[in-house]
């Protein structure tokens, strides 16, 4: 199945059964994948948008959360983690640290990266292959750390 009906089945089963959070967070997801449509102007959006905005909703939901617990708003950061878990559900599994680093030595050998002067080629190449399945930061940091041991 879809991602995108995966998405509507699910959202169709939260309004039945009255779960309020989870309907609510899929009423703004489905938006925030209907306004992408609108803007890209097509109809479906691939499997790779779907994720992307996805992504984006539980980032924002991450600023939030960090807002929030600035604040000292304990029952709001609550209702945004929970939001999160729900959401992280429709990512793909992410890779293991051990894959990325693998991943990232083959990218190294690939790129001939010698030092952290090749670090934005490393990164082209890597990213392109781990694109939603590997955090952007985990990344980068382990990159840094493999061409910083290289000299």
């Amino acid at each position: 199945m879809s991602l995108l009906k995966q998405i509507n089945e699910d959202f169709k089963k939260a309004l039945k059964e009255k779960r309020e959070v989870e309907s609510e967070v899929l009423r703004m997801l489905k938006t925030a994948l209907r306004n992408k449509e609108i803007a890209k102007k097509r109809k479906e959006l691939s499997e790779e948008e779907i994720i992307a905005i996805v992504k984006k909703e539980i980032k924002s939901r991450k600023d939030a959360v960090e807002q929030f617990k600035k604040g000292g708003r304990e029952d709001l950061v609550k209702k945004e983690q929970a939001e999160i878990n729900f959401l992280q559900k429709y990512l793909p599994p992410e890779l293991s640290k051990e894959k990325i680093v693998e991943k990232a030595q083959a990218a190294i050998k690939k790129t001939r990266a010698a030092s952290l002067k090749d670090f934005g080629k490393v990164m082209g190449v890597l990213m392109k292959e781990l694109k939603g399945r590997a955090d952007g930061k985990k990344v980068k940091e382990i990159v840094q750390k493999l061409l910083t041991k290289n000299n």
